[in-house]
């Protein structure tokens, strides 16, 4: 099994997955929008069991956790330092999902083991800010098990 390795901006928060994801697409909910000012995420989800965080002092000494009331199945995790969000764990699907853009990088910028993280789709579309112009597929909810726009 291959294994990627991501940090937050800093550095000091670190982690490995392993494994193949169960899900990699652009997430364009309102949650993840308000939570990074952004029109979208590319969020990758995996059994917990094949995240590890690496970073050398304790999980608590580098992480603040936050857990929205509308949704607090959902525990999102982040850099104390540079305020990254780096993870998040979903105790009701019994995923974690790493952010794309948090995985480790070639000398030129590019994300390494892209053919294994690429997202596959659109999720959440039906709330998006901004109309995606693109192959993948669209859906107001998680692929393949919500109603497809497109």
């Amino acid at each position: 099994m291959q294994e990627l390795r991501g940090s937050c901006f800093c550095g000091q928060v670190t982690y490995t997955v392993s494994g193949k994801p169960i899900l990699s697409a652009y997430c364009h909910c309102t949650l993840c929008q308000r939570l990074t000012a952004s029109p979208f995420v590319h969020t990758v989800h995996f059994e917990p069991s094949a995240f590890t965080w690496t970073h050398t002092e304790s999980e608590n000494s580098r992480l603040e956790t936050y857990s929205p009331p509308s949704k607090p199945y959902k525990t999102r995790y982040r850099c104390k330092s540079c305020g990254s969000g780096v993870s998040s764990l979903n105790s009701k699907t019994n995923t974690c999902s790493v952010w794309g853009a948090t995985f480790e990088r070639t000398p030129d910028g590019k994300i390494k083991a892209w053919d294994i993280i690429k997202p596959t789709a659109h999720t959440f579309y039906e709330t998006r800010m901004l109309d995606i112009n693109d192959e993948l597929s669209k859906w107001d909810g998680y692929e393949e098990k919500s109603n497809r726009m497109g």
